[in-house]
């Protein structure tokens, strides 16, 4: 007969390897500053060392660590490093790092209420405190007419806002129907790509994006956005959507939010 294998861990198992994963993890940030920032690696590098065909059996976790030093720690940029000042800030913590086990451990859905009650309350209150943090208006809040979910990247959180605001420029016609062609979206030439993306996916399309001027510190022009919403509006287009950003990728300009948002409130976007 042949024996029952269990190819999960057992609870001393997990103690045992999550200590010394933990470990590992300490030591990593104990030692980060030797580590050069850019990995020396050329592309394919990493993946002419992996097996070209799953492994049929798991390794053992000393020999996983081994792997993880010798194939991927060669070709890491140290993102949480103190010399790190490329792209956008990134960073972690010993907090964060032991919330985010707490998360896995628990495993809980949380796409309904019914899913996972502490999961989706929680998350709407932790919201609520961000609005407040931030000085919001109470309408940002629950208990108003806001309210908010996380998403997963700052990319997803722009596309849910362009989706929220064609549906409030259409009083939702266009989940039935599609986009007819006249909504347009505006933000600056110095936008993240991910505002072109979201406004491909949402099915504005590319020609309904405008890419509004900046000034000498690569800040939008709100003059700039008013005529061109005029513009707009004059051959019977729609503006229902306009993204500013506060320390753009490239050049960390501030658009000027108080202007804009005169302008988007009179303008009914």
């Amino acid at each position: 007969m042949q024996p029952d294998i269990n190819f999960h861990m057992t609870p001393d198992e997990f103690r045992q390897i999550g200590r010394e994963l933990i470990d590992w993890i300490a030591d990593y940030y104990q030692n980060i500053e030797q580590f050069p920032v850019l990995s020396k690696v050329e592309p394919g590098d990493i993946r002419t060392q992996l097996p070209p065909s799953p492994p049929e059996k798991g390794e053992a976790f000393d020999q996983i660590i081994g792997d993880i030093d010798r194939l991927i720690m060669p070709g890491i940029t140290h993102w949480q490093s103190p010399n790190f000042f490329a792209f956008f800030p990134a960073n972690t913590s010993g907090p964060s790092i032991l919330a985010e086990l707490l998360s896995a451990g628990l495993g809980v859905q949380g796409m309904s209420w019914i899913t996972s009650p502490a999961c989706t309350e929680l998350e709407t209150h932790v919201l609520d405190w961000l609005a407040e943090m931030l000085g919001l208006p109470e309408n940002f809040t629950s208990q108003s007419a806001g309210g908010g979910v996380i998403q997963d990247t700052a990319s997803s959180a722009s596309l849910t806002a362009l989706l929220a605001a064609r549906e409030r420029a259409t009083n939702f016609v266009t989940n039935e129907n599609g986009c007819d062609g006249r909504l347009v979206a505006y933000t600056s030439t110095q936008a993240h790509s991910s505002i072109e993306k979201a406004v491909k996916i949402a099915g504005l399309g590319r020609k309904n994006l405008r890419l509004i001027k900046v000034d000498d510190d690569f800040a939008m022009l709100p003059e700039a956005l008013a005529i061109q919403i005029k513009t707009d509006r004059g051959v019977g287009l729609i503006p229902c959507f306009v993204c500013a950003t506060v320390g753009t990728t490239s050049s960390n300009a501030l658009d000027p939010l108080k202007e804009i948002g005169s302008i988007c409130e009179a303008e009914g976007i």
